[in-house]
């Protein structure tokens, strides 16, 4: 039998990444820069805080916390 691992819920701390695909797609893509950094699909950032459906994300570079839809980000699974 194989079972599927299930999905952890994006928390405060959690390592995260925003996925291009669905960013792209989403109304807050329209309303922004279209030339944004790549650091930001690429990751980490860190979640700070969690507000209904949107995370204060915080990158491990001298730039401001930015806010990000829960569906937009993906969990950074760090490379062995």
């Amino acid at each position: 039998m194989s079972e599927t691992i299930p999905k952890k819920p994006l928390k405060k701390g959690s390592l995260v990444f925003v996925d291009k695909n669905i960013y792209d797609k989403s109304i807050e893509a329209l309303a922004s820069d279209s030339d944004l950094p790549a650091y930001i699909f690429e990751g980490p950032g860190e979640i700070l805080g969690i507000k209904e459906e949107y995370a204060q994300v915080r990158w491990r570079r001298p730039v401001p916390d930015v806010w990000f839809k829960l569906d937009q980000l993906k969990e950074y699974l760090a490379s062995e």
